[in-house]
Parts: structure tokens; sequence; C-alpha cells
């Protein structure tokens, strides 16, 4: 098969990876890649917004099947383009998307099908949102409606963070994604994340993670988009995955069916666990990142089996196969980030690192330049490494960290800190 993937990051490094190692991959494509992917897969340099522009670059590079990546592109309706000139796609339609872009469609699928998740009010104008905030007090958790690169949602721990929240929101710190706001009830637990490759009817669970979202060690400092990951995730017990497929995962995507937008992907649950029990804070319509790359590590070449299979409607007759191992990825991401930072700089000791089934560097935002990698983005590398235990997998995982030369970025030294403690 000649197979594409949309996206530049290290999810779609991982999902690169772990394409390459099944004997069905002909020639991979990814656009428009990055550095660390241009070493096992052609790139392209077109844009992944335009479904029209896919079509065009399929058809002239004989592309069999599509993996969308990242959720822009999803939102986008690049997968319908593709789909409707009968391209074998993996990832759902921009209607079903909807459960990413647009937090207010996604309460209201739960509110329809009945699926546990926080308390919540819609608001399209600031002085109500900010009446409600001071009616209900804190902690509270106020987030933009629309997509926002993982910075649209702030978990406010007094009503004075709300309110500057709201402030920040509506004041367009990030445009049209902030002109509606969905204020939540704070919800007290532990977050994990469930994995569900769905084909419309059909659901199979795919894995778990945990990733780390504060920047500081002992998960302190702000937000980002993921300082690192360990998969499985103690804590998503067999109970209570069974309970989230009765009560979520299934009943909405019956829910989607039912109302005429079928839901066919990867869904990325993210759930809050008290009490034995979970509770939905969002959908994703796209794997992880940083979950995928310790999501990749374990399945391997199994990886694109499963896509395809999901994509050909054939999930029912499909299994994962899963080996009793870990693997736990670490973020390095440049100096500053997520506030301001640099780009550039150069990034050496990477030709030392080991590259196999156990060990694997993928690349976010690198770029090679006159012969050198160098950092082009704010999360820069993914450390992975899979082990028999976490211990062993957080152990090799920092030991490769030793062997890179970057004085410009930086790491957490606690990934999977919550399951090493147990």
């Amino acid at each position: 098969m000649n197979i594409l993937i949309l996206g530049s990051g290290g999810r779609e490094h991982a999902l690169a990876w772990a394409v390459k190692q099944n004997p069905k991959c002909d020639r991979l494509i990814v656009a428009p890649g990055n550095a660390g992917i241009a070493l096992l897969a052609e790139c392209a340099d077109i844009d992944i917004l335009d479904g029209a522009t896919v079509v065009t670059f399929c058809e002239e590079n004989a592309v069999d099947f599509v993996i969308v990546g990242p959720e822009a592109p999803l939102a986008a309706g690049v997968a319908d383009a593709c789909r409707a000139a009968g391209i074998l796609t993996f990832g759902p339609s921009a209607a079903a998307a909807r459960l990413e872009a647009s937090k207010a469609f996604t309460k209201e699928i739960c509110d329809a099908c009945a699926a546990p998740t926080a308390g919540y009010a819609r608001f399209t104008e600031p002085a109500p949102a900010r009446a409600y905030i001071k009616a209900q007090g804190a902690p509270i958790v106020v987030k933009a409606d629309g997509l926002a690169a993982g910075k649209g949602v702030v978990v406010a721990l007094t009503e004075a963070e709300a309110l500057a929240a709201i402030d920040d929101m509506f004041g367009g710190s990030l445009g049209a994604a902030g002109a509606e706001v969905v204020i939540e009830d704070f919800m007290a637990g532990e977050e994990a994340s469930f994995f569900v490759l769905t084909d419309g009817t059909t659901a199979l669970p795919i894995g778990t993670a945990q990733d780390h979202k504060r920047v500081g060690d002992g998960d302190t400092g702000p937000n980002t988009g993921g300082m690192g990951a360990y998969s499985p995730a103690p804590v998503l017990t067999e109970t209570i995955q069974q309970q989230a497929m009765a009560e979520i995962i299934l009943p909405t995507i019956a829910e989607m069916a039912r109302r005429g937008t079928p839901y066919q992907g990867v869904l990325y649950a993210g759930l809050m666990i008290e009490g034995g029990k979970a509770r939905l804070v969002e959908y994703n319509c796209r794997f992880g990142d940083p979950e995928t790359q310790v999501l990749m590590l374990r399945l391997g070449a199994q990886a694109l089996d499963l896509l395809q299979a999901c994509a050909e409607n054939r999930l029912s007759g499909a299994q994962v196969n899963w080996a009793d191992d870990h693997a736990l990825t670490v973020v390095m991401a440049a100096r500053g980030y997520p506030g301001p930072y640099e780009k550039g700089s150069v990034i050496n000791g990477l030709d030392r690192m080991p590259e196999d089934s156990r060990h694997m560097v993928f690349h976010a935002g690198t770029a090679q330049r006159d012969g050198v990698i160098v950092a082009n983005g704010g999360r820069v590398l993914n450390i992975t490494a899979r082990g028999a235990t976490l211990e062993e997998a957080h152990h090799r995982a920092y030991a490769m960290i030793d062997l890179i030369d970057w004085p410009q970025g930086f790491c957490r030294s606690d990934i999977g800190w919550r399951a090493l403690a147990k």
C-alpha cells in the first residue's frame, strides 16, 4: 500500500514509525512531516487543511490510504473530501469531529445519551458568564468552545482566575475558538486517557495512557500540550474501562449514528476517575500527543492493520494483541515553553541514540538546517522507551535523555510519578 499520513508532530512520527514496521506499507509519505520523520518516510510540503489539495496529491501519487493525524484537517473536512474521492481514509468526518471542535456540542451529546460528565453552562457574552462564575464560586473550569491548540481550558482554583479567563477568551486571545465559552463544574479525581477505535458501529478499545499537562515537576506550573506520558494507565482498571464503554463511549457512538453523523476513527476520551467510576472530561477526535508515542511503541506493526480495519468497517473481526509491557515518553521542550521560546538552537547527540522496538526518539518540533537538527517548536522531542515494568521504561527513557546535548532544552524529571509511587 501507498500510505499518506497528514501532520508534522510527534504523534505523526509515532504513527509513521508503527506503519513503517508493517510489510503492507510499500511507500510512506508524511505531509508536511519534520526532520525526524524525514529519516523514515518521504515528506511532502502541501496544505493539509485543503481537502482538494490533499485529494489531488493522493491521485498524483497513487495513495491507497490516508491517515489524518491532527484535529485541524478533520475539522476542515479533509477526511470528507478524501472519502468523496474514493480514497480509503482513517479519521472522522467534519460533522463527527465536532466532538472535539465544539465543547458545547460534546455536552449536548452527553445530555442526549446520559453520559456522565460535569455540570455546565454555555455563554456567548462575557457579562452572564462572569455572573455565573460569581454565583457558582471556585474551583471551576472555563473552556473555549472551539479548537485552541490545547490552550483553551483553564482549571481555575480561584474566582479571580476564572473571571480573568472569561475576559481573556471573550477578549479575542483565542480568536474564533473563544467566541463561545463553556463553564463546567470542577471534577475531582485522577485523569487518564482511553483510546477506542470505532467504524461507526463496532468499538474496539486499543489502550490507555496518562499524560502530564503541567510544565513542572510534581505537576506544577502552567498547563502545556503535554510534557510526557505512560501506558498503560493503572488508574483505568478493567472494571472502569467496562463502565466507561457502557456508559460513555457506546452511548456516544450510538447517538452520533442516530443523528446521521456516524463516527469513524479513533475516539480519545479524557476521563476523570473518582470512587471507582469514570466521568467524561472531553473527547478528542484524533490520537493524543504525547500519548500516541507510548501507544505506538507498544502496538508496533499491528497499528496499521487496526487503522485499516477501522477505515474498511471491519472492526468486528479485529483484535488488539498487547504485550505485557509498559512504555513511557518524556517531552523535551524549548526553554520558555509554554511561554515565549526561541527557535533554531542546535540539538546534538541524536546520532548516539538507540532506535529499536524498545527505544525511540520521536521528533515533534524539529527541522534540518545545514546538515544539523534544530529546534523548530515548543515541544521538540519525545524520548520514548518500553520495558517489562514502568520502572524499567522510566530508567531507559531518562538514560537516553542523558545522551542528548541541547542546553536550550528542558524536560520534567518525574514522568510517571503517580504510577511509580504506587
